[in-house]
């Protein structure tokens, strides 16, 4: 396959704005209110998630990148010839990069995300770096049914879902999004996706209240995308982060906390805030190896090798549909 040129093609229309407005206020006149983690990642958001996969109380990018880099030889055997490698919710390249450099048997990649600026960033960098490489964005909330590309119809299908982002969906959220990306890869296709472990309670409450504070300004970056987009009037300095390990639910659970009893004004809506009262932002659900393993089996996968960390943080999985 020849390597593509151009900006993001945009298969199924996002709408972002509208839904953005649409969800942020229905979300915020619910009880208990709450806002959807997929609007983290604006421009301003993405930059700050980078920051935080630095960040020495959080390993899962660390651990991650280590799995795939020692493993890298294990999974290349894993891609058929002139295969599709599709990427659910891409960001940066770091983790990709590793099995492109791995299995030269990829002819194109195809990364989906709803981070328009990043994605064409990215895809661009990749081009320059893979000249060989059809490099094929796809601007699209991956939650969602999208087309790929005609270029990469008719070849085998792997997809990749890093990061443990399937932690943000509660379990049967996450066995139906399993059967979706089975539906978006198509017959016989094959999965590798990273899974953030059960660990002490006190690894998993500092990776989220790091010192310096950078988890706490990606999660109150959803109050000032909201300010910008929005026409929203909130008081950042009225808000705080909060997130918590519950071990009961095995789940990190996030917040926003409002810190008085305030009012403020969103897109021509009245929202009233009471004091103390919590905006739900994101669960991080946290699995071991053979609890993943029976969700993927609900949605039609069958394990076929996993990895871990010698300390057992993080796992790797490759999964097959059946």
């Amino acid at each position: 396959m020849a390597a593509q040129t151009g900006a993001a093609l945009r298969y199924e229309p996002v709408e972002e704005e509208s839904s953005f407005a649409r969800d942020v206020i229905a979300g915020l006149s619910a009880r208990p209110k709450r806002l959807s983690p997929k609007y983290f990642y604006d421009e301003v958001g993405a930059k700050l998630f980078e920051q935080i996969t630095a960040l020495p109380e959080y390993y899962p990018t660390r651990c991650e990148l280590d799995l795939l880099r020692d493993r890298a030889p294990d999974l290349a055997r894993f891609f058929p010839p002139a295969s599709a490698l599709i990427e659910f919710g891409s960001g940066s390249s770091k983790k990709v990069r590793i099995l492109l450099a791995a299995a030269p048997t990829i002819a194109a990649y195809v990364p989906v995300d709803i981070s328009s600026e990043m994605l064409v960033q990215e895809a661009e960098d990749l081009r320059r770096d893979y000249p060989q490489l059809a490099v094929l964005p796809v601007e699209a909330d991956f939650t969602r049914p999208f087309s790929l590309p005609a270029a990469a119809a008719g070849v085998a299908h792997v997809g990749f879902f890093p990061g443990s982002t399937i932690g943000n969906f509660e379990p049967h959220e996450a066995c139906s999004f399993l059967r979706h990306a089975g539906r978006m890869l198509g017959r016989g296709a094959t999965l590798i996706i990273g899974i953030d472990l059960v660990k002490d309670s006190r690894i998993l409450n500092a990776a989220y209240n790091d010192r310096a504070g950078v988890t706490a300004e990606f999660n109150l970056n959803l109050l000032e995308r909201i300010n910008r987009e929005l026409d929203g009037d909130l008081d950042l300095d009225r808000f705080e982060h909060v997130a918590f390990y519950n071990e009961a639910e095995g789940r990190i659970e996030i917040y926003i906390r409002s810190l008085a009893n305030q009012e403020a004004w969103i897109a021509g809506t009245h929202i009233h805030f009471a004091k103390g009262e919590l905006i739900h932002t994101e669960y991080s659900y946290k699995y071991s190896v053979p609890e993943f393993q029976a969700l993927a089996a609900h949605a039609g996968f069958r394990p076929v090798d996993t990895w871990t960390d010698p300390a057992e943080l993080f796992s790797v999985h490759y999964f097959r549909l059946r």
